[in-house]
């Protein structure tokens, strides 16, 4: 099953990303959005070649080439559980996935980065859960609008509109901050319809939110009446995982949502 695992992996595992060539593609001055995507690229590397380097490194052991290390051994134990090895997952983002999903993610992000690389252009919704690093895109917004429109960065903060669009339906870019979207609602859901937070369904634990829209304002805009300050995270074990605050509209008394644990959330186990 350790030998299955190794060879599906390797099979499936994509070539690093072009970084030279991007390079050479992008402006003297790339803005904000280009380079955190670069920076993506650059992280994305990293993961990819240590999870290359490990694999081939145990075929080599199992095949007798190498004498079977402590590391080796770990990585055995790892694939063999279905848990994702400690020295990817150093590589890699917060998650609370088992391997085989953790992969099949890994891969969704990369494809994204991908795509990303072949257009150069910022996609008109970011799946910003797929980030290594999604505060550094968050900033990124706050950037693009503080030079559009001479603000001091300090004086800005992130504001949250939700609409009422599926990733497919957006035709085209904000001008106006980005869409985003991969975030889910746990502890309540969203009416689509009426824009507001409801109670959740009875088992539906994660429901998915719609496109969000992120801009960026300044300080003194953001306080938004009848919005509950929910929490981003990106799993579920939620504390150190935070990234930042989403107002989120509600006909409710905000505090029902604090005692509830409401929180949205950029990542969860299938």
């Amino acid at each position: 099953m350790c030998e299955q695992a190794l060879d599906d992996i390797l099979e499936r595992l994509p070539e690093h990303m072009p970084l030279a060539e991007i390079d050479g593609r992008l402006d003297a001055e790339p803005t904000p959005f280009k380079s955190v995507f670069l920076q993506e690229c650059e992280r994305m590397n990293v993961l990819l070649f240590e999870m290359r380097r490990s694999l081939i490194e145990l075929d080599m052991g199992l095949k007798g080439d190498l004498s079977i290390s402590e590391a080796m051994e770990e990585l055995m134990r790892a694939l063999f559980g279905d848990i994702v090895p400690a020295t990817w997952a150093k590589c890699s983002w917060p998650s609370l996935r088992p391997l085989a999903s953790w992969f099949a993610n890994m891969l969704s992000r990369q494809q994204q980065l991908a795509d990303w690389t072949a257009a150069m252009v910022t996609p008109k919704v970011t799946w910003i859960s797929g980030l290594f690093n999604p505060q550094a895109f968050l900033t990124a917004v706050m950037q693009v609008t503080a030079r559009k429109n001479e603000w001091p960065l300090d004086k800005l903060a992130v504001v949250v509109d939700v609409t009422k669009k599926a990733p497919e339906e957006v035709e085209s870019a904000t001008r106006d901050g980005a869409y985003v979207h991969g975030l889910y609602l746990e502890g309540a859901r969203w009416d689509i319809s009426g824009g507001t937070l409801e109670d959740a369904l009875l088992k539906e634990v994660y429901p998915s939110m719609p496109v969000l829209l992120i801009k960026a304002v300044t300080q003194d805009k953001t306080d938004v009446r009848d919005a509950y300050h929910c929490p981003v995270y990106q799993t579920e074990q939620r504390g150190p995982t935070w990234v930042f605050t989403a107002g989120l509209r509600t006909k409710s008394d905000p505090t029902k949502w604090v005692l509830a644990g409401v929180a949205l959330l950029m990542d969860v186990c299938d």
